[in-house]
């Protein structure tokens, strides 16, 4: 019963994929839910320690209530530590409004928003067996700031920043809710082995940031670890960004 667990959506790939990296490593107990098959077997392969990882989309009630009961019987009775609802579609760009249709708005928010909801009400029974557990939801810069054309992505985290605070004072104070929005978080160089990269940054790149350089997932494990040990947090949307939302770039 004393043994610390955490169930990560969109385990496979960039942030996801770093969390059980280092939680593996600190000896927490890992369950995980990706539809990147390919990406979890690899994981599989390369982490030592208590795994959980099903295939299935954090957006669809059925894959997540699948997972819900595979992980309650995998606990055996011991409670979740931390729920990451981290899933989500990684490239933010839809194209001109008038030409996104209303599936492909929708699946920005289902990948995201949709999945919180329905992650979050499936672990609450195993969350609630502890005295202490927590919800980190992560989220964007882009559900406070936007580019062009970043409609679904824009609402689906604005809309995860706005559920953060309603879980946050529903379940409050046995379960705290908090979010995390990452800037620009360079990921492709944590990737499964086929769709991995070799990641190098401009000068112009490093200058948007005032921490001069571009954001790393270990940033925001960084956070999580942080908000995991923060009891008197909850609520709360923090940016990750290196600064970069605070720092005016002119186009000339």
């Amino acid at each position: 019963m004393t043994e610390k667990t955490m169930f990560i959506t969109g385990i496979g790939n960039g942030i996801g994929r770093a969390l059980a990296v280092f939680y593996t490593q600190l000896g927490w107990r890992v369950a995980g839910l990706d539809p990147d098959a390919e990406a979890l077997d690899e994981l599989r392969d390369g982490l030592d320690g208590d795994l959980l990882l099903v295939a299935g989309d954090a957006g669809r009630e059925a894959d997540v209530i699948a997972c819900a009961d595979r992980m309650s019987e995998w606990l055996d009775g011991a409670p979740l530590t931390c729920l990451v609802n981290n899933a989500g579609i990684a490239d933010p760009y839809s194209g001109p409004l008038e030409d996104l249709s209303l599936a492909d708005f929708q699946s920005w928010i289902d990948a995201s928003l949709t999945a919180a909801f329905l992650c979050s009400r499936a672990c609450l029974p195993l969350l609630r067996r502890g005295e202490s557990g927590c919800i980190v939801n992560i989220s964007s810069t882009r559900a406070v700031m936007s580019e062009p054309e970043c409609f679904g992505y824009a609402a689906a985290k604005g809309g995860l920043d706005a559920l953060t605070h309603a879980l946050a004072v529903s379940l409050g104070p046995d379960i705290r809710v908090n979010a995390i929005r990452p800037g620009w978080i360079e990921t492709r160089n944590w990737q499964k082995e086929g769709a991995r990269e070799k990641v190098e940054h401009r000068d112009k790149d490093k200058a948007q940031h005032p921490a001069g350089r571009v954001g790393r997932p270990a940033d925001i494990v960084a956070t999580v670890d942080w908000l995991i040990g923060s009891h008197f947090v909850t609520g709360e949307a923090i940016n990750v960004d290196g600064g970069m939302t605070r720092k005016m770039i002119y186009e000339h």
